[in-house]
């Protein structure tokens, strides 16, 4: 509908000008005729005026609904999308978003996507009703004078050839522009979201000279794009205005010489002036296909990307009979900027209902990498894992997140209520099962002391709750969902050992009918574990109960006596043993008063 408008509008914008040329030539026969009837000539000058008035409206209709659809195309265009872009990030890999960062995303996902949405009303329509005009202009003037046809045409030659060296430096250009709006959303994303630690460190002047910097740069890039524009629009208008005063010439010649009508020349003129308006948006035009080039460059090697952990073609819906989830001689590595890393060596465990595994090990030794396999997450490199024999990379992704619960020591909490936090993998629970999630992570007392209890708001990021308050709040969110597998990654970390300890026995029900594995730099959350994994390098050095470890007296023995009995001798295995926080939590104080 847009293009055919487009093409009506064309049509009628051409008809004026024989209109107008054919009004002018009657009037001057009729007044070189002394026997014309005064009567035939207003009635032959009302007849064109009303024909003229009606091309003119005709023209405006047909012009109006190109510009409204090619908007509302536009925007339909922008909105698939920006729908796309943000269905490909939900699907994208861990490892992908461990290489990007969520500045330069947004920049793609709205910049880019802007750069693209314009590009049917401002340069593929607008291209349409040019060609059209020059292409049936250029027949009907030829077809009237062709020397008058070939002058009034010209200019496009050399329009053409701006055109298209505008378009090389703008779209290099765009692309320029768009790369530096990358860092600057970047450089801002980065300071809001550690502004307490600006402040605490007083780097306000610091950010604001770096912010400084990159928008200077953006800036100049900017001007540099306008500069190519209105350099190529004011060459290509001089062209064409040119042009028009070659025709006024060449064919007022005529007209003296009594080669052509008044009329004729007027028609000519008419046609230049009906192209002023587009000749003049030829550098809008053009700046519309370099940046959509570019924009859409930019967006497309997103939508473009295959995520790495992916459903099967064959894939099928876990089944889950005993419950029981094993490792086999799995090994792990990834290729980063720092070199292929492996991570994992020969890991191999089995997890249970009723049965708890503890994993312990220093920093860095591949414990939450374990955490971040079961789910898919990444997938292994050597060996498998399999769920009641099912390999995890045959069954589909979805089915296998919803029976793996991972309760992880960094939380995120969305701002919204504490209530929908808690439910946002079941938005639609009965309020009951949220009241016994949180009673489960002994948080429901302390929810219902807060002046709107389970709807007050937690913050951006939940910047209103503490540590411990947020990771409780995140096991209380798994809990909800009742996975027949939970994984606890340090997640009690910021947790006092005593609410640790009232979690644990709330929990006590629930693990019994559950296979649980808990990684902990603290010993006094997994002291319980059926089977304690010590894990360095990525393999395992020990394994067994915790009795059984510390009568070893190897490894996990040292990281026991540097946290439950530390003294000056332990402080001498620092740097052997595991890093970790003593027995005592930061969360004590926060439950003593509430806040």
């Amino acid at each position: 509908m847009a293009i055919s408008t487009t093409i009506i509008a064309a049509v009628f914008m051409l008809l004026i000008p024989q209109l107008l040329g054919g009004a002018i030539n009657d009037a001057v026969d009729f007044l070189d005729d002394a026997n014309a009837d005064r009567d035939d000539v207003r009635r032959e000058l009302l007849i064109t005026g009303l024909l003229l008035f009606g091309a003119s409206v005709a023209r405006g209709v047909f012009t109006m609904a190109h510009n409204y659809m090619g908007e509302s195309i536009g925007q339909h265009i922008g909105y698939e999308l920006r729908m796309a872009f943000y269905r490909k990030m939900q699907r994208m890999s861990y490892s992908y978003h461990n290489h990007v960062h969520t500045g330069d995303l947004m920049t793609r996902g709205m910049l880019d996507i802007e750069g693209v949405r314009l590009f049917v009303n401002t340069a593929l329509l607008r291209t349409l009703l040019l060609a059209i005009l020059i292409g049936g202009g250029t027949f009907l003037m030829i077809r009237t004078d062709v020397v008058l046809g070939l002058i009034s045409l010209s200019f496009v030659p050399f329009v053409a050839w701006r055109a298209i060296t505008a378009r090389l430096k703008l779209r290099f250009g765009w692309r320029t522009l768009q790369e530096r709006l990358s860092i600057l959303t970047r450089v801002m994303d980065e300071n809001l979201a550690g502004i307490r630690v600006v402040r605490a460190f007083a780097g306000q002047d610091y950010e604001m000279r770096k912010f400084n910097r990159v928008s200077d740069q953006a800036q100049a890039m900017a001007n540099e794009l306008i500069g190519i524009r209105v350099r190529n629009t004011t060459f290509m208008t001089f062209a064409f205005f040119t042009a028009v005063v070659a025709v006024l010439w060449v064919g007022g010649l005529k007209v003296i010489d009594g080669e052509i009508k008044a009329g004729t020349l007027t028609q000519f003129l008419a046609f230049m002036f009906i192209l002023q308006m587009p000749v003049r948006q030829l550098g809008m035009m053009v700046n519309g296909f370099a940046r959509t080039q570019t924009s859409g460059t930019r967006l497309f090697e997103i939508l473009d990307l295959d995520p790495v952990i992916k459903d099967k073609p064959d894939a099928k819906p876990i089944a889950i009979n005993e419950g029981v989830l094993r490792f086999e001689h799995v090994d792990f590595s990834f290729m980063d900027e720092f070199g292929d890393e492996r991570i994992l060596r020969d890991v191999s465990f089995e997890a249970r209902p009723g049965h708890t595994i503890g994993i312990v090990g220093p920093p860095g030794s591949g414990k939450s990498t374990l955490a971040h396999l079961v789910p898919r997450f990444y997938d292994v490199t050597g060996g498998r894992i399999t769920i009641d024999g099912q390999d995890i990379r045959d069954v589909q992704l979805e089915s296998l997140r919803h029976v793996v619960g991972v309760v992880q020591q960094d939380t995120f909490m969305f701002t919204s209520s504490i209530e929908n936090n808690v439910a946002y993998g079941d938005p639609w629970a009965e309020t009951e099962t949220i009241h016994r999630a949180t009673t489960q992570a002994q948080l429901h007392d302390w929810v219902r002391r807060l002046p709107r209890d389970y709807q007050t708001l937690v913050g951006e990021r939940g910047v209103s709750l503490s540590g411990g308050q947020r990771q409780r709040l995140s096991i209380a969110r798994s809990l909800m969902l009742k996975p027949k597998f939970i994984i606890f990654d340090d997640s009690t970390a910021a947790i006092d050992a005593a609410t640790e300890q009232r979690i644990r026995a709330a929990l006590k029900e629930i693990t019994n009918e559950r296979a649980v594995i808990i990684i902990s730099h603290r010993l006094s959350s997994l002291m319980h574990a059926n089977e304690i994994l010590f894990i360095e390098k990525g393999e395992i050095l020990e394994r067994g109960s915790h009795e059984e470890l510390i009568a070893l007296g190897g490894h996990y023995h040292d990281l026991y006596e540097l946290q439950i009995r530390p003294g000056d001798d332990a402080v001498e295995h620092l740097g052997s043993a595991a890093d970790a926080p003593t027995s005592s939590g930061s969360d004590e104080a926060e439950d003593a008063d509430g806040n």
